[in-house]
């Protein structure tokens, strides 16, 4: 008896064994999850406006998805490092999305995550165009692998870590004149359609038109990065459907495995050939596109377009962008449900999270704009359920502003 009063907690079992990436965690610990909603070990509910960071577009426990989990369960899990089988969860998946893309994206690499779809385009660009010059954006996020972190534009989260990969250059984001520096020696440009961690940074349509055409004239790839942007998030499938572009390579995750992880880039079958040879195996992988995730994603895609969610994005972003009016905000950005609340300091943002948190409502800033508030919630988030989370972002705007 003596011994079970001395067992552990979780949360000590946490700090003592799990790897730690801060001196502060938020020590939430959840028991189940359904919907829009988190529930603790005592039952109370968490509303999730941050959808884990954009992978939850379908909600928590989705029970299509999770039916489709125990089926392919049933069936077969890891078989093969990555290409040498066919797999029916990988095909299917892949079929899925060559169908809804424009038809210049017709071959599909599954990864593990966001951040190996950019290491695996980073190569695939290299590799197809000759070139060594990679420009990336300054704010940037691409992920934290080394090749990732060599395309992030914030030095403060980098530095540590060189040296990282040459020849990576920057430009500014929506500037036109930085365009310039795209040239013929440039292999690729990485670029989020719309930034995410830089506080949601929307671009103008010329830009990202003249960026285009500056590829073009210049032969070099344009990579696409929505991983946090596609599948409705921002009010359409994907968001390179605002500027009327296309890109040549693609790159998702977060919601494409409708909470499984995996991610994908996607290129020509031309582009993506020339990880067939000189060497053959251009890029290995031994989990990318493992059939339990593959059949995840699947099913929350066709969830996602057979329940038509993306229809009312746009209504509850405006929907939020009325309940959330106060003379603290600065500024709303973004598109869709994929927003952030520009405060007028870190410190008074993370107090109104903090107290949020404490009246259930789960929210977050952002790496590179530590000022501003992410709304990122489910896209099956009801508009009762909008106003009454604004209600508890609008209680503890005005209790810390009137501080």
């Amino acid at each position: 008896m003596t011994y079970l009063c001395n067992m552990p907690t979780l949360r000590q079992l946490f700090l003592a064994n799990n790897a730690q990436t801060t001196n502060f965690p938020l020590l939430l610990e959840f028991e189940r999850a359904e919907g829009v909603y988190m529930y603790d070990k005592e039952g109370k509910a968490y509303t999730d406006l941050i959808s884990g960071i954009g992978v939850s577009n379908l909600g928590h426990s989705n029970p299509y998805v999770v039916n489709a989990i125990k089926e392919q369960l049933g069936k077969y899990m890891h078989l093969m490092v990555y290409g040498e089988y066919v797999q029916t969860p990988q095909v299917k998946f892949a079929e899925k999305l060559i169908s809804i893309l424009p038809a210049s994206l017709q071959s599909v690499y599954f990864t593990n995550s966001g951040a190996e779809a950019v290491e695996g385009a980073l190569k695939l660009a290299k590799r197809f165009t000759g070139r060594h010059q990679v420009i990336a954006c300054h704010n940037s996020y691409h992920g934290s692998t080394h090749g990732a972190l060599s395309v992030m534009g914030n030095e403060e989260f980098k530095q540590a870590y060189r040296p990282l990969l040459p020849g990576v250059n920057f430009i500014k984001f929506n500037d036109p004149a930085d365009l310039g520096k795209i040239n013929d020696q440039t292999a690729c440009v990485i670029i989020e359609t719309i930034q995410g961690e830089a506080g949601i940074r929307v671009p103008d349509v010329g830009y990202m038109q003249a960026l285009r055409k500056r590829c073009d004239e210049t032969g070099t790839l344009l990579i696409l990065d929505e991983i946090q942007a596609a599948f409705g998030r921002t009010g359409k499938l994907f968001a390179f459907e605002h500027f009327n572009i296309v890109p040549d390579i693609l790159l998702l995750a977060k919601a494409l495995g409708g909470g499984m992880p995996v991610g994908a880039f996607i290129a020509s079958n031309n582009i993506m050939s020339a990880l067939k040879e000189n060497p053959i195996l251009g890029h290995i992988t031994t989990f990318g596109g493992h059939p339990v995730c593959c059949a995840a994603g699947l099913a929350a895609l066709e969830v996602l377009l057979d329940e038509k969610l993306i229809k009312d994005v746009e209504e509850k972003e405006i929907q939020f962008r009325k309940n959330l009016s106060h003379p603290a905000i600065k500024e709303i950005r973004g598109k869709g449900l994929m927003l952030a609340i520009e405060l007028e300091s870190f410190d008074l943002n993370k107090k109104i999270i903090d107290r949020c948190i404490e009246n259930k409502v789960i929210t977050d800033w952002f790496l590179h704009c530590s000022n501003a508030m992410r709304i990122a919630p489910p896209l099956i988030i009801t508009h009762d359920e909008i106003d009454k989370a604004c209600e508890v972002i609008m209680e503890a705007i005005v209790y810390y502003h009137q501080a």
